[in-house]
């Protein structure tokens, strides 16, 4: 019987395992399915872009595929019986048995954080959820970008980047950019300035209505458009199926990304939790890629009998837009502690991040060997 290996998810970290397995593994006759809720892959660090109305280039996932022997399913996974080792589908085939199976099903956003977020906001998490935004926009006056990370930050001076007349206010429950130098942070407020975004720092909210927000100490902040942006969560599919998972849902894994509960199961990206030098690893690009990488490379070692090796997880720099000509770009420690004196900014960190973000493609057109 021809051995298999199933990636749930077509991300940065499932569609580099998926093409970095069938890669080691070809010419054993040993497949490779890919399971994809689109037949699209979504560069989801530009979709903040795609809501500010522009135009991104496809990537459809069969030809990024062309060539590499990977199998693709349209489907979206509905259980998985980890005894069995079957993998259940929304469409055709409906049921994929695995022998190693790859869990990349990333993450959305956190809307039940606060009472009216899921009826009234709009996010960035997804590339249908950037277009229905980007149709909001088109009609809009004021908006309320909720969230201080790099997601928030990039949509709230993107859409004033590209609509200087729209009132664009960014609220942060704790410090803009709480993770960076405080040079870099100084260089965020300065473009916030520059732009015209109103910044509200230290405001938790809380409640999303139709016409704006319920601070936390009472204040509301009109805007016809809300953006939630101030934080993500799994989907529950990998609690459900009785995989070991922290208390956010993520999958609880090993050294080499192997589940702890069931070793035959690898999990990567935004939807595991794996140890690096700070603790649990960031739900990024930059960890979700190398992730992927190192995890195709481990499936075909399981796959052959081998003893996968551990993953090394380490972070070089944090890259933050501020438009289409500004930028902040954060060096930082392999445990993804910023170097305060390490910071580039203005159009030479968007040229740089602009870079990055091509190059990263390129990479998942080639996915050649893992490296730390």
């Amino acid at each position: 019987m021809t051995e298999r290996i199933v990636v749930l998810g077509g991300g940065y970290a499932g569609l580099g395992a998926a093409k970095r397995a069938a890669r080691r593994l070809r010419g054993t006759g040993a497949r490779v399915t890919l399971v994809n809720a689109s037949d699209r892959f979504v560069e989801r660090v530009r979709l903040h872009q795609l809501a500010a109305g522009q135009r991104l280039i496809g990537l459809p996932l069969p030809r990024l595929l062309d060539g590499t022997g990977v199998e693709l399913v349209v489907a979206r996974a509905t259980g998985i019986d980890l005894g069995a080792r079957i993998v259940r589908l929304d469409a055709a085939p409906h049921e994929l048995g695995y022998d190693v199976l790859i869990y990349a099903l990333g993450s959305g956003a956190d809307l039940d954080a606060v009472p009216g977020a899921a009826e009234h906001a709009f996010t960035v998490a997804t590339a249908g959820e950037a277009a229905r935004l980007r149709s909001r926009l088109a009609e809009a006056r004021s908006v309320a970008v909720v969230g201080g990370g790099l997601t928030g930050i990039e949509t709230a001076t993107e859409i004033k980047a590209a609509r200087p007349r729209l009132e664009v206010r960014l609220i942060s429950a704790g410090r803009i950019g709480d993770g960076l130098s405080e040079r870099a942070r100084r260089h965020l407020h300065r473009a916030c300035d520059r732009l015209g975004v109103t910044v509200r720092e230290h405001a938790p909210v809380a409640e999303v209505g139709p016409d704006g927000l319920l601070l936390g100490d009472g204040c509301r902040v009109p805007a016809d458009t809300v953006v939630w942006a101030a934080g993500f969560r799994v989907p529950g599919l990998a609690a459900a199926s009785g995989l070991a998972t922290d208390e956010g849902g993520r999958m609880l894994v090993d050294a080499a990304l192997r589940s702890l509960s069931h070793p035959g199961v690898l999990g990567i990206g935004d939807a595991a939790a794996a140890g690096t030098a700070s603790g649990r690893s960031r739900m990024s690009c930059q960890t979700g890629l190398p992730m992927g990488l190192h995890a195709g490379d481990a499936a075909a070692r399981l796959l052959t009998g081998r003893t996968p090796r551990p993953a090394r997880i380490r972070y070089v720099w944090q890259n933050i837009s501020l438009g289409r000509h500004d930028g902040v770009s954060q060096f930082a420690r392999a445990d993804d502690s910023p170097l305060g004196a390490a910071v580039v900014t203005g159009r030479l960190s968007a040229l740089f991040k602009e870079a990055i973000t091509r190059g990263t493609v390129w990479r998942l057109r080639h996915p050649g060997p893992y490296r730390p």
